[in-house]
């Protein structure tokens, strides 16, 4: 969340962004219960020191009658400073409501609009869109001729929007898998695997709303606990009510695991197939960085995005995300679309992943600091994620760039040690 003092002194500012970002927030009245809450610290404080001073009074007292008075009179400052304390606190729980609701700040190059449709292209990737001299199928037809996925039997398992990967298609996913790994063990960051469930303070920690009309999470009934739609969840979690070293940072940590989400209203031909699904496996870049390191951060996370999906052959271009579309812990982000051949009538971008920088906006809310050698204090951290691979959408764009006029997938040379093999056919 944004820093109390600072929404206060920049009011104007922060409601400007709530109107650019699309978030209806109530900054006036957090506003005025910030002023009200310091008068009602202040008061609670001045009887507090009253009551003291009475107490030390009371040993002096030559009378009986006098010691009862002193310490009747500290016994009606300290219940009028617990009454003014409890309204305190309840004005302090409203006002840390308030304060949730309203999102990071945006930075002042991110392209300011209320959807997608203002995001701006910043660059291509090395890949142009393939010519096929036949036409391309999309990824679920190619699937269902060469017994690679298989919807309806995860439907009658677990409902709509769950399926089986088979044959080739497990091997694909535990190949893209690897492959996103060892690149980013490459570059130094510390693998993981994470836990399936998280707590609700720690989703709410790192931005996301687990309980609620509107939820994109699945809680687990009578629990704190919640499935996770994605890693940056746990491996934000992490370093929850933690201190590191200022030396110890940036910490790069790769997470590989499942991902739930309900994908409420969700649908059309857009949404076909793999492309938004209740459940898939994601590698996930995190990092946290000191204040100064989060812009370089981003760039690196995001030329990393671009350097796994150049190894994969397949065309993407990178887009500048619009304030609308920020989401409400990401200062910038930058989302990296991948040319999807059968989407749409002729081929379409689809996207496939994205990398933020949410500054100190998740750190403050999960209480994650850093102290520097010889300085009193501390700091709040920066964190930073981004996606290395969401599979699904990855064995989307992997199958059609990929696909073959015998109807066979050929296999992307970065994929081929892991495959075995060079070539998805039909047995």
């Amino acid at each position: 969340m944004l820093d109390r003092k600072y929404i206060v002194e920049n009011a104007e500012a922060v409601k400007k962004n709530c109107l650019n970002r699309g978030v209806d927030a109530n900054v006036d009245r957090l506003v005025t219960l910030e002023a009200k809450r310091r008068e009602l610290l202040n008061q609670a404080q001045e009887l507090n020191r009253q009551a003291n001073e009475v107490s030390k009074t009371i040993g002096q007292a030559k009378e009986a009658a006098e010691r009862e008075a002193r310490k009747e009179e500290g016994r009606r400052l300290r219940e009028e400073k617990d009454r003014v304390q409890s309204e305190h606190d309840e004005l302090d729980h409203e006002i840390t409501k308030l304060q949730a609701g309203i999102p990071n700040l945006s930075h002042p190059d991110a392209p300011i609009g209320e959807d997608d449709k203002s995001n701006l292209e910043v660059r291509k990737g090395k890949h142009s869109p393939p010519k096929f001299d036949f036409k391309p199928l999309d990824h679920v037809e190619l699937a269902e001729r060469l017994d690679l996925i298989d919807f309806e039997g995860g439907a009658r398992v677990a409902g709509a929007g769950f399926y089986f990967l088979k044959n080739d298609a497990v091997l694909l996913e535990l190949a893209l898998t690897q492959y996103a790994l060892q690149m980013l063990i490459g570059e130094g960051f510390t693998p993981v695997t994470t836990p399936d469930l998280a707590y609700t303070e720690i989703l709410h920690g790192t931005g996301y709303i687990p309980r609620g009309p509107e939820t994109q999470i699945y809680s687990i009934e009578n629990s704190n606990l919640n499935l996770v739609a994605t890693a940056e969840i746990t491996i934000g979690g992490l370093l929850a009510g933690q201190t590191v070293d200022a030396e110890e940072l940036p910490l790069k940590i790769c997470g590989s695991s499942h991902c739930f989400r309900t994908e409420a209203g969700a649908a059309g031909r857009a949404s076909r197939g793999l492309y938004r699904v209740h459940q898939f496996t994601k590698v996930e870049m995190f990092a946290f960085t000191l204040p100064d390191q989060s812009e370089a951060m981003l760039d690196h996370f995001c030329e990393l995005e671009g350097r796994i999906f150049d190894g994969l052959g397949v065309p993407y271009r990178v887009v500048d995300t619009a304030t609308g579309d920020l989401g409400g812990p990401a200062y910038r982000k930058f989302d990296l679309e991948a040319w999807m051949p059968g989407r749409g009538e002729g081929g379409e971008y689809g996207e496939v992943t994205s990398t933020s920088n949410c500054t100190d906006y998740q750190a403050r809310r999960l209480n994650v600091r850093f102290r520097r050698k010889g300085e009193k204090g501390t700091s709040f951290v920066h964190t930073l994620n981004g996606t290395a691979l969401a599979i699904s959408r990855a064995l989307i764009a992997v199958l059609e760039n990929n696909q073959q006029a015998d109807g066979s997938i050929r296999v992307p040379e970065a994929l081929r040690p892991w495959m075995g093999k060079d070539k998805i056919s039909l047995k």
